[in-house]
């Protein structure tokens, strides 16, 4: 055997290591990745065998890959290569050479970022690649993750904006992205810059289209006009993308045209037959049509719309029939005549799944347009024959209950109910039973007295179901009272138009979503999107009114700002940015909050139990530190919070739950007297605590 660290030693594991025989045999390849590590740790020299060990790591052995991991210094045989890297002449190098400094510092975990490899990334945003350029963006971006990502400047974005021609489709969407950071300085620079970005609007690739709509909105937020005839110009590139064969881009466009829908009413009117389902679709995108042509619904076009959806009520799929039935429901808000006459003739097929639609669309549309009471009394009877499933069940007999005095048959119908009820498989079913019978016999008692008391008798002597059996001695309790008192429990309206009113979205700002558009918050919708984002890093705020330039902008470096502490994109006096990884001890926090009066007191709704680690992470992504909690299931629950913002005002926090309340007391100190600062931090901390308790719940 060859002196330990000889050449001759190198050169026989080099040949194993890259022997293909060796590398076939898992055991065998092994054997020779531990010579390396058993030599290294002896104190050879084997940093020859670099390569060779990379190549090694990627092998599907987990012990092998362990056992390559274990070579110690492997940023220092990375670092000098990628910086020649960097500066090499081929600009292939240079693209490969910027994501290698991304995935070494990634290797390094917690490390301390190089500045100078920073700094010159920073400065290869002015190379001639166009490529290299987007891949520095990325890099930067990942690198400086816990400092907010990369800084986009007036000079790094006027730079940007000069290189828009040079750069691919997915370049310019991503420059477009990176943009949102930017503020311009004056007016006049912020329409420079839309002018600039204006042929992009127009542009052949769905997601440069997307991402110039929305630096286009965010960077207007001041000028409505602009917004909204931004809005009719990408009408044409969004109906485009809604009829594109990729399903994932026709139902993303779908989802967006729903978004701008709620702020422009009747936008797509002129083309509601570009939301026409077709056959081959699959049906998540034909329940999101259905819902954009209930929205486009007009005078002009109700009679092309409902006969569309009419067609659709009949298809082989039921989930789709009896999503085009609501559909229909919604629209007969509006058009109340025309959508009960469709409905009616639908329940002359006597199908299961299009009578149980049809009585909940009749249950929900009594309830906000009692003007169609009669109607809907006289197309009930028979559809009992054709109801199986709970919802259609309870949507009738509630029907039959409250509005039974317009149906003849009404107390026969409920009695089949009550004969069955035995065998009632849904719990809810014999609750709703129990509900409307009671009702029914304030309005008509001498046929409906005898099937009461059965019901009574059997809900509270027999039925195993404890809810069921509880509504049952209830009511029996209830009715015990006199019957003047079960009219004053259970005679409420039988109708609220006020409600339609309320469902009904009133038009929103373009500047309420402008900052989703183009992410996944139209797909999830706002509520789950936020229970997403709530455990993903923060995304830089985009603060886009135009201001004045204070002073001489332009000999701004182009990497000034490249290795702050603490990132704040777009500063102003109404803003607040907390410093992360700012800590306190308890010490440190029982002297301070001792000293300081209190600044404000407040209640937040809570149901259910507090998940302490679901409340830390969530506090953490926006950089308010946790520095004592209790443990779940501890009554009375605590916790003590602190953050600092930029201008060192200290924001500490007292959480307070007790064991019988349904509000969570949050008392919160105040360093400096920041009203404004103080309003602010209170609205984030409404927000994440607003989340985390639905999510809970």
């Amino acid at each position: 055997m060859p002196y330990l660290g000889g050449e001759e030693a190198l050169r026989e594991l080099r040949r194993a290591l890259a022997n293909p025989h060796v590398q076939a045999d898992r055991l065998r390849y092994r054997a020779a990745v531990l010579r390396v590590i058993r030599y290294m740790a002896q104190g050879a020299d084997v940093s020859g065998l670099f390569p060779e060990m990379v190549k090694a790591s990627a092998a599907a052995d987990v012990v092998q890959k362990k056992l390559v991991s274990l070579m110690p210094g492997i940023q220092e045989y990375l670092q000098q290569p990628l910086l020649s890297g960097l500066r090499d002449k081929a600009s292939y190098v240079r693209r490969a050479a910027v994501l290698g400094c991304a995935k070494m510092l990634k290797m390094q975990g917690d490390c301390e970022v190089d500045g100078a490899l920073v700094n010159e990334l920073y400065s290869l945003l002015r190379d001639q690649d166009p490529i290299v350029v987007v891949n520095c963006l990325r890099a930067l971006e990942e690198i400086l993750k816990k400092e907010g990502g990369v800084v986009i400047n007036k000079p790094i974005a006027h730079h940007l904006l000069k290189r828009m021609a040079d750069l691919d489709q997915w370049g310019q969407s991503e420059v477009l992205t990176f943009l949102l950071r930017y503020r311009p300085r004056s007016e006049e620079e912020l329409f420079d810059i839309l002018n600039l970005l204006d042929g992009y609007l127009k542009s052949s690739s769905p997601s440069v289209v997307m991402a110039a709509t929305k630096l286009f909105l965010v960077l207007a937020r001041e000028y409505p006009h602009v917004q909204a005839d931004v809005l009719v110009r990408v009408k044409g590139p969004l109906l485009s993308a809604c009829t594109s064969e990729s399903r994932e881009l026709c139902f993303t466009a779908l989802c967006h045209v729903r978004q701008i829908l709620g702020s422009l009413p009747g936008h797509f009117s002129s083309h509601y037959k570009k939301f026409f389902c077709s056959y081959s679709e699959p049906h998540y995108i034909k329940c999101q049509k259905m819902e954009v042509l209930c929205e486009l619904v007009n005078d002009e076009n109700v009679q092309q719309v409902l006969e569309e959806l009419k067609g659709y009520c009949t298809d082989v799929s039921v989930e789709l029939a009896q999503g085009a039935i609501f559909a229909i429901g919604n629209i007969a808000r509006t058009y109340t005549e025309e959508c009960v006459g469709i409905l009616t003739e639908l329940l002359g097929l006597q199908q299961e799944h299009i009578t149980s639609a049809v009585v909940q669309a009749f249950r929900d549309l009594v309830w906000l347009c009692p003007q169609c009471t009669d109607a809907v009394c006289r197309a009930l009877p028979g559809c009992e024959d054709a109801i199986q499933d709970s919802e259609g069940k309870q949507a009738l007999i509630w029907l039959l209950g409250t509005h039974g005095e317009k149906v003849p048959n009404a107390p026969y119908v409920l009695e089949d109910f009550v004969e069955n009820v035995k065998s009632e498989m849904f719990p809810a079913v014999k609750m709703e039973l129990l509900t409307a019978l009671v009702r029914l016999f304030l309005s008509r008692p001498a046929e409906c007295q005898d099937m009461l008391g059965r019901l009574l008798y059997y809900c509270i002597e027999e039925e195993m179901d404890m809810a069921v059996r509880d509504r049952g001695l209830f009511y029996y309790r209830l009715l015990q009272s006199g019957v003047e008192e079960v009219k004053r429990v259970l005679c409420s309206p039988k109708s609220d138009p006020s409600l339609g009113l309320l469902e009904d979205q009133t038009e929103r700002p373009v500047n309420t979503w402008a900052s989703e558009f183009n992410t996944l918050a139209p797909v999830y919708g706002r509520e789950r999107w936020a229970l997403v984002a709530a455990h993903q890093p923060a995304e830089p705020s985009y603060a886009c009114s135009p201001c004045t330039d204070t002073g001489n902008r332009d000999t701004e470096s182009l990497i000034s700002e490249g290795n702050k502490e603490v990132l704040k994109v777009h500063p102003d006096t109404g803003s607040l940015t907390l410093i992360p990884d700012v800590y306190l001890t308890a010490e440190q926090f029982e002297k301070t909050w001792l000293s300081l009066d209190m600044s404000c007191h407040l209640s937040l709704p809570w149901c259910g139990t507090v998940h302490p680690d679901t409340i830390q992470t969530a506090l953490h992504v926006v950089h308010i530190q946790t520095i004592a909690m209790s443990k779940a299931g501890v009554q009375p629950w605590k916790a003590y919070l602190s953050a600092r913002d930029d201008t060192g005002c200290l924001f500490l926090t007292e959480l307070l739950l007790e064991a019988a309340d349904s509000e969570m007391q949050v008392s919160v100190k105040q360093s400096e007297a920041k009203p404004e600062a103080l309003q602010t931090f209170i609205s984030a901390l409404r927000t994440v605590m607003g989340t985390v308790a639905g999510l809970e719940s």
